[in-house]
């Protein structure tokens, strides 16, 4: 990529911002001055086979100075044609070679950064700071470095692909959708014209095409129709609002001057488009201009120049309705002293663009910019995997509100060469699920779920038949739920599903208490040979209130039991005493009295086993009854146990018509 150049130039690279040099004889010698007019044209790809033949044949111990030399120019070759590793490679030989410009390191840290080589590119970062402390390239691409390798571990839930459909065995780059018509730029060996690129040595680029048939599925791309594509390098393109405005980016050609790239128009009429002309920005010619980008309004031209500005090149925008005066720099918030490039308006508000002058893992990434109230921009790496340590560039939405389309990247072809990806955030899967059960844990048939959410949700539904149920939640909001079923009281729950961008299956379940039976309340604790009631008795107790709450219309009997110890006498008055507390405390935490009666039934009742009781005590059956005849047949272990369950505290409901006056 040409994005990352310290040296004074002023034209944009193929693949990132289209050029087209001029064509000169070729050389049959490998001359240094041949290879430094190629390199000052633009053409990378050519000055790099000229160097590195040179390179080649300095063998002589005498010859390490201009060895050194041809290693930093044949790097700054690589890092333009995206090749990082071989760029990294050649600094490293002019630094060894003692090249005396301070910036190889730089260059050398840029282009090991690109590599996905974190920790060598710190401290190169760290060496050119040295000498060059207040370098705001150096700090932010150390501080990209030094965070990349977390962004790469850390990635985000996007889904990326590279689709088969569209990708060429040349580069293929910046796709931008037409409303379904997905339009791209490549270098394949179709396109128009037969000479290659002295630039990248692959043919010169045209804008492309790909439809949808009626089953939705791509067909095969194909050349725009028209008197678009010619010989030379056309691509990078946006449309206006109606589709039928094509703003691109075009060569700019002049045999005595530098080479550099404007921005065209082309209509379209019966399904072609026209030749495209020039438009007219400002009066400046010796600036570059491309990546146009048309804000959905159809009003604003976003697009990305090495006019002076904050450095490198940054991203302008201009008022497609009143040209004059209106030419405007997006400011620091955007544009950084390296390269800000590739601007695409998702709304009129949300801007992406790919920078190397924000911290990122390497090269160019992808970043998301929102207008804030006050003019300014919040600015937001958009992370792995869309972002990795190659360039990633050129991204275009399906639409607005839907978070796919597609981007282009480097990232991994040893060769530089770009190819279009495809992107996707799938919808988070959150959901709560569970089961309603009665008080012995088997499943209430017909049970109803309602759950209402803060953001205005509301759902039901029936519980299958073995008493599980599930409903989709949405991040960071606030759930009541209620359950109930014939024969059952309500039970109601609260929720706040997390904000974490994760998929997530929470677990709730209801315990629903029978109207007919008697329901023990559980973990209810008094001193010994006490009614008092101990402070770990305090959430079975607030639970308890908390489901008379939910059924303000009844009405219910507290009971207490004790085992078979002691005389009946005694048993009743400490039993209906240990009841009394308990209504007490409810009373306590605002429960009617009249809605509370109290009974002591000492060891009158013993307890019945059930199947929930028979799974947790395999020793006794379901319908054994824990009457001091059967507990006199246990062993000394077992009748503690049968003494400990007759120890409990139920309800039993009374009345479901209470109404409070």
């Amino acid at each position: 990529m040409a994005f990352k150049y310290i040296m004074n130039m002023t034209r944009f690279s193929t693949a990132c911002i289209l050029l087209v040099a001029v064509i000169l004889p070729s050389c049959r010698t490998a001359k240094m001055s041949v290879a430094d007019e190629q390199m000052a044209r633009g053409e990378y790809f050519d000055a790099s086979k000229t160097y590195r033949k040179i390179y080649n044949k300095l063998t002589k111990r005498e010859e390490r100075a201009q060895r050194g030399e041809v290693a930093f120019k044949l790097g700054q070759c690589y890092t333009r044609l995206n090749q990082a590793a071989r760029a990294s490679a050649a600094f490293q030989n002019a630094i060894r070679y003692n090249y005396p410009d301070s910036t190889a390191t730089l260059l050398l840290a840029q282009a090991l950064h690109a590599d996905g080589k974190y920790v060598p590119a710190v401290k190169a970062y760290e060496e050119y700071l040295e000498v060059a402390p207040q370098s705001k390239i150096a700090q932010t691409g150390l501080a990209g470095a030094r965070t990349a390798a977390g962004l790469r571990k850390d990635k985000t839930r996007y889904v990326v692909k590279q689709p088969k459909f569209i990708n060429s065995r040349r580069a293929d780059f910046s796709p931008m959708f037409n409303g379904e018509t997905l339009y791209y730029t490549t270098t394949n060996e179709k396109v128009t014209g037969s000479n290659r690129s002295e630039i990248t040595g692959m043919k010169r680029s045209d804008i492309w095409m790909v439809k949808k048939n009626e089953r939705g599925e791509w067909q095969r791309p194909e050349p725009v129709e028209g008197e678009l594509n010619t010989e030379w390098d056309e691509g990078i393109m946006s449309f206006s609002p109606d589709g039928t405005t094509m703003y691109l980016t075009k060569a700019r050609r002049s045999p005595n001057s530098n080479t550099g790239v404007e921005i065209y128009t082309s209509q379209r009429s019966d399904a072609k488009w026209s030749a495209p002309v020039k438009l007219e920005i400002t009066a400046d010619t010796l600036s570059s201009y491309g990546h146009p980008a048309v804000s959905p309004s159809g009003d604003w031209l976003y697009f990305s120049s090495d006019m002076p500005g904050t450095g490198g090149k940054d991203i302008w925008r201009i008022n497609l309705k009143e040209r004059a005066g209106s030419l405007e720099n997006l400011g620091e918030f955007i544009n950084t002293p390296g390269d800000e490039v590739f601007p695409y308006m998702l709304t009129d508000s949300i801007m992406y663009f790919a920078s190397d002058g924000h911290p990122g893992l390497g090269g160019l990434d992808i970043f998301k910019a929102t207008m804030t109230p006050s003019g300014g921009w919040k600015v937001e790496n958009m992370g792995a995997p869309v972002n990795s340590e190659g360039d990633d560039f050129g991204i275009t939405f399906e639409k607005a509100g839907v978070e796919k389309g597609y981007f282009s990247s480097n990232r991994g072809d040893g060769r530089g060469y770009d190819h279009i990806y495809s992107f996707e955030l799938p919808d988070l899967k959150i959901t709560i699920s569970g089961w309603v059960l009665d008080k012995d844990e088997e499943p209430v048939p017909n049970a109803v779920i309602r759950i209402v959410g803060n953001d205005g949700s509301n759902q039901k539904a029936v519980a299958r038949g073995d008493g599980s149920f599930s409903f989709p939640l949405q991040r960071g909001v606030s759930y009541v739920m209620l359950a109930g079923a014939k024969g059952y009281l309500n039970a109601r729950q609260q929720f706040t599903s997390d904000t974490a961008e994760e998929d997530a299956d929470y677990a709730i379940d209801f315990i629903l208490a029978s109207i007919n039976k008697p329901n023990i309340v559980e973990n209810i604790f008094y001193d010994f040979d006490k009614a008092t009631l101990r402070p770990e008795s305090k959430q079975a107790l607030d639970e308890l209130a908390e489901m008379l709450r939910t059924n303000p219309n009844i009405t219910i009997e507290m009971a207490s039991h004790t085992d078979r110890w002691g005389s009946d006498e005694y048993n009743i008055n400490l039993s209906k005493r240990r009841a009394q507390s308990v209504i007490d405390y409810l009373i306590g935490v605002g429960i009617a009295a009249d809605r509370l009666q109290t009974q002591g039934y000492g060891k009158s009742r013993p307890k019945t086993v059930t199947k929930r009781i028979a799974r947790e005590f395999p020793q006794f059956k379901e319908g054994d009854i824990l009457n001091e005849e059967f507990i006199l047949t246990l062993s000394p272990e077992d009748q503690a146990t049968a003494d400990q369950i007759n120890r409990r505290t139920e309800f039993q409901v009374l009345s479901t018509d209470y109404q409070m006056y």
